[in-house]
């Protein structure tokens, strides 16, 4: 008997939480004068990571900066080794503490809940995006800083400074030195989040194939179309789909479009409530495994489907020879060079039926419209799903 075992994934670490351990550190720095190697921050689920500092130094202006390199653990995304720095300073007036963060290029600042002795103003420095949209988490105008982060950057501050009275004012800045050039990858612009990376995490840890990151996008994205008032959103599943999406579909704005990836189910579940119409718009291959309700659509996560879509073209064609092409194709790109030409009825098959399963997962709260793609962005399927009164 073999005694293999799957290999453990690594869990990491989300932004909110390197930027919390990143204040404990500077905090630590400038009170005790000694570079803490490593810290440990206490998470909101009740555990504790021990989080490595990456370099501390004292500031000109009597303060102090660490900088944490971002573990993104088995599960990397864009924001993987990236460097989350937090620069602190203590008992400056607060007019004085805002012009030296602005001085360094930071956001406007948010005051975080008064503590014992004193209150601390947090701002978001350098790569760290700036709200510019309703439908977030935090308000426009507001670093992009989300609530847990906050939370967690305040109870670093309350731990350190737990035996320290009339400490006036506590000046927090987040800094992110190629968050600029990361938020090009996400889709910050879109959100309305510009100039910077979020600093994101609701437990602070980031679990291997977790996606929760992406799920948050796709929530995120639906709440900043909501707010902008829209009741008609795209869901595509990636850019080029989203591209011809937005040429079909030139009267929508760009807060309409949202990339959901493979998450199927998960996103029109997400849309259950807020909008009038929903419509999907992917390509021939992601259609044939939404129709047969595959709820997250990646291959690593769902069986070959050619043999479903071979029993429907027989059912559709009356050819077993066509079925039995369909079912021995390479891929569902393979399959569909002959059946456009030969059965293009088994599309409008597999279209109506991805119609079907988007109702299985959203209800009834909404009007679906489903329209499938060829490579080069014809439309080869379009049909409304049925009005919702």
């Amino acid at each position: 008997m073999s005694d293999k075992r799957e290999p453990t994934l690594r869990c990491g670490f989300t932004t909110g939480a390197a930027a919390a351990a990143a204040v404990r550190g500077a905090l630590l720095h400038l009170i005790e004068g000694r570079f803490p190697a490593t810290v440990i921050l206490p998470l909101p689920t009740g555990e504790a990571l021990t989080i490595p500092i990456h370099a501390c130094s004292f500031t000109a202006d009597g303060g102090a900066e660490c900088l944490v390199v971002k573990d993104g653990g088995d599960d990397p995304d864009v924001t993987h080794n990236a460097v989350i720095g937090a620069r602190v300073r203590l008992g400056a007036p607060p007019r004085e503490c805002r012009e030296a963060a602005v001085g360094n290029g930071a956001n406007p600042g948010v005051v975080l809940p008064d503590f014992d002795g004193g209150r601390i103003r947090l701002f978001g420095g350098t790569g760290v995006g700036r709200v510019t949209k309703p439908g977030l988490e935090v308000a426009p105008g507001e670093p992009a800083i989300n609530p847990e982060p906050r939370r967690m950057i305040r109870q670093a501050v309350l731990d350190v400074l737990a035996d320290r009275r009339d400490i006036g004012t506590v000046c927090v800045e987040i800094f992110v030195p190629e968050g600029e050039a990361m938020a090009i990858k996400t889709l910050n612009a879109r959100l309305g989040i510009l100039g910077g990376i979020s600093i994101l995490g609701t437990t602070g840890i980031v679990r291997p194939m977790s996606h929760d990151a992406y799920i948050a996008t796709i929530r995120a994205s639906l709440s900043v179309a909501e707010a902008a008032g829209l009741d008609t959103v795209v869901m595509t599943t990636g850019r080029r789909s989203e591209r011809f999406a937005q040429a079909l579909w030139q009267d929508l704005p760009e807060e309409a479009f949202v990339q959901i990836g493979d998450f199927f189910e998960t996103s029109l579940t997400a849309a259950a409530t807020g909008f009038r119409e929903v419509r999907i718009a992917v390509f021939f291959g992601k259609a044939v495994k939404m129709a047969q309700g595959i709820p997250h659509t990646h291959a690593a996560k769902s069986a070959m489907t050619l043999q479903r879509l071979s029993e429907w073209a027989l059912a559709v064609s009356g050819d077993a020879d066509f079925a039995e092409r369909v079912a021995h194709a390479n891929t569902a790109r393979h399959a569909f060079e002959f059946i456009r030409a030969e059965h293009p009825a088994l599309i409008s098959r597999v279209g109506r039926a991805m119609i079907a399963a988007a109702r299985r997962f959203s209800g009834e709260g909404f009007r679906i419209r489903g329209v499938v793609f060829d490579f080069e962005g014809n439309r080869i399927f379009d049909e409304n799903g049925g009005a919702v009164s």
